[in-house]
């Protein structure tokens, strides 16, 4: 037998997967995983067909099939005010997770320091320590998880290598403002830092306000590598479909891995795409599709036991539950799911150790009968 020394000997079967299992051995309702029980446009759905019946079959182009890029930054330059070149500066990804690993891998190297805001998506830190790096985590604060910039400041040391942000931000549904970008910008100017920033939730922003892209803010784009999904805002995750879109100076080292990671992905998606994001609309109205089923769960267990701060952003809503149980969150979770048939995610996974709140994330990317149900199990308890 051979012996082997694991690279991640720390990482086990992710949460979403665990969490899966028991929801289904218990026949409960699935609001743990982020991902929509509805279909895509039937417009988008026609063109993915269409372009099948036409031959997109065969490899697309390493970097994307280029009517896609450029559609992509005629989007963000009309969005945010930065131009990116498609040619050289924006690569269609297999999702925006691999849109992060890779980026992790062109520029992390064995003793770099990356800055992680706590709770954060589950990938970024095994990425990191994949290839040597080490985290440096950094705890949002307060019920509504703000940064704390003295905080912040003081984790940058002279290993730094990169930071890693995530807005409109899974877990929690708090957004980031132009002060936090300002600030950021101000604190990384003059550095060699590199950021990533996790944007797959840009169009999902709620109650009339904005998405801060880092493309909006000069000294940050050009140290940026941006990431996003078209799974999440066309409501196709299983497509793993989304983007990168950084400087060419970046992106020169990202397609570097790229084209040895995954070298390209779905050509029929990709001309269906292209051809869908000609009408702005099928992006720009996701905020009030979304911020309608939010008011809708909100409004459904508004006579519940539990306490909530509205969602900003993507498709999640954190529910307190101090009110109810003392018991540790993943403790709560792993009941909900066994004796009332109801799977959330506790988000302790996406914090350090120390972390001790009493909250639970569930998804309302959900048909309105599905968030009935979970509505009079959460107004039972």
């Amino acid at each position: 037998m051979n012996i082997i020394e694991s690279k991640l000997p720390n990482v086990g079967t992710t949460i979403f997967t665990t969490i899966g299992a028991l929801a289904r051995q218990h026949d409960a309702i699935d609001l743990s995983q982020g991902f929509p029980n509805f279909d895509p446009n039937p417009d988008l759905l026609k063109l993915v067909g269409e372009a099948y019946k036409e031959g997109y079959n065969q490899y697309a182009p390493m970097p994307g099939v280029f009517s896609l890029r450029e559609m992509i930054s005629q989007k963000i330059e009309t969005l945010y005010g930065t131009h990116y070149h498609p040619e050289s500066e924006i690569i269609i990804t297999s999702g925006a997770t691999q849109a992060i690993f890779t980026t992790v891998s062109a520029f992390v190297q064995k003793g770099d320091e990356v800055i992680v805001l706590k709770p954060a998506y589950d990938s970024y830190e095994p990425s990191i320590e994949l290839y040597g790096g080490k985290v440096i985590p950094v705890e949002l604060e307060g019920n509504n998880f703000k940064m704390n910039w003295d905080v912040f400041k003081a984790a940058i040391s002279s290993k730094t290598r990169m930071v890693v942000i995530n807005t409109p931000h899974n877990p929690t549904g708090t957004i980031w403002s132009a002060d936090d970008m300002l600030r950021l910008q101000e604190i990384l100017r003059g550095t060699d830092i590199i950021l990533l920033s996790d944007e797959v939730y840009e169009h999902i922003v709620f109650d009339g306000k904005g998405h801060e892209s880092v493309a909006k803010y000069s000294d940050l784009a050009s140290r940026s590598m941006i990431c996003s999904s078209f799974g999440k805002t066309f409501h196709a995750t299983g497509w793993k479909m989304g983007y990168c879109a950084g400087p060419e100076h970046l992106m020169k080292e990202f397609r570097k891995v790229h084209q040895f990671n995954i070298f390209s992905v779905s050509h029929a998606l990709q001309m269906a795409l292209a051809q869908y994001l000609k009408e702005p609309k099928h992006y720009l109205e996701l905020n009030a599709f979304y911020q309608k089923k939010r008011d809708y769960f909100l409004d459904a267990i508004k006579d519940s036991r539990f306490q909530m701060i509205p969602s900003s952003g993507t498709y999640f809503q954190l529910l307190e539950y101090s009110n109810i149980t003392d018991e540790n969150d993943t403790v709560f979770a792993e009941r909900l799911i066994k004796e009332h048939q109801l799977a959330s995610i506790p988000v302790s996974v996406f914090c350090n150790e120390a972390y001790n709140q009493k909250f639970l994330r569930f998804c309302f990317a959900k048909t309105n009968d599905v968030l009935d149900r979970a509505a009079e199990i959460l107004n039972k308890i």
